[in-house]
């Protein structure tokens, strides 16, 4: 294809998406300063770049998955960023970095005389090597019009708004909700075993029931009973989500109770496990809570 693209963090999700592009035909230059991963890429067809304002020297459009707001404001606009290379016109962002760093990261690009794609994506590693995420897209009719058939090769793509920041705002929503829903199940489990009942059979029968969701069908069966633990997304970025939620509400003045809630067992897990530990061990946080030695 003649459209030539780049891509910026080659990490878990970016990775397996970068790869659908270059299945796709696309003419694709990528960065990240894990080597390892850029060769894989290389392997399969990929250019290697040694900065992100390589990748604007080489790339019209190019896209980013990368862990937290600061990150993704220095790969994008930094002295050696997306927007400092000559051919660079838009950057599509597929981070998760929250409605107020989204504005900013637009309004940066704007000033070096580039578009944003504010579209954060949903449905963890397996989404994303499968091509079947969910992919919240904010910008204007006319660059959606150009990324949307990008943007399919990852998944589901709802455009949701015009401004960035609005595709942000939905993505935090439904990763507090995501995280609420896992909390209240791995509670449930805990209080379940110690009053002697399975968490297997709890969830067996919450499945057939009004308290199924997200989180009893498939990560307490998958990653919890099993005890894997092996979800594939780090307790502290799904934390750092949280805080990006909580923080806008609080910003608009609306108040989340339950989500204030989820947002403190999160602390504690995050304090108690380590940033690097799987989500899905939220549950172990609560089992030393109730002093109970093992879920099933």
């Amino acid at each position: 294809m003649s459209l030539k693209l780049g891509f910026v963090g080659i990490g878990r999700m970016g990775k397996p998406m970068a790869g659908h592009l270059l299945d796709a035909g696309y003419d694709l230059t990528v960065f990240d300063p894990n080597k390892s991963a850029v060769e894989a890429l290389v392997a399969k067809g990929a250019k290697a770049a040694e900065s992100p304002k390589a990748v604007g020297d080489e790339a019209e459009l190019i896209l980013m998955s990368l862990p937290t707001p600061d990150v993704v404001t220095e790969a994008a606009t930094g002295a050696e960023g997306i927007s400092k290379g000559s051919k660079a016109r838009a950057v599509i962002d597929l981070s998760t970095t929250g409605p107020t760093a989204a504005r900013a990261l637009a309004e940066g690009l704007k000033a070096d005389g580039l578009g944003c794609v504010d579209s954060p994506v949903s449905g963890g590693v397996a989404g994303a090597e499968k091509g079947s995420l969910t992919l919240m897209t904010a910008c204007t009719d006319e660059l959606f019009a150009e990324v949307e058939p990008i943007l399919k090769l990852f998944g589901k793509v709802t455009h949701v708004g015009q401004e960035a920041g609005q595709a942000q705002l939905i993505k935090v929503i439904n990763n507090l909700m995501s995280v609420t829903a896992l909390a209240i199940a791995s509670e449930g489990i805990v209080l379940a075993e110690k009053a002697g009942v399975s968490g297997e059979t709890l969830m067996n029968v919450v499945n057939q029931g009004s308290g199924r969701s997200n989180a009893s069908e498939d990560k307490i069966p998958k990653y919890v009973l099993s005890r894997k633990f092996d979800f594939g997304f780090a307790l502290g970025l799904s934390a750092k989500d949280v805080r990006l939620c909580i923080a806008e509400s609080e910003a608009l003045g609306v108040p989340m109770i339950v989500g204030s809630a989820a947002k403190m067992l999160m602390g504690i897990a995050h304090t108690q496990q380590g940033p690097d530990a799987d989500l899905t061990e939220l549950i172990k946080s609560v089992e030393r809570l109730a002093n109970v030695e093992q879920a099933s």
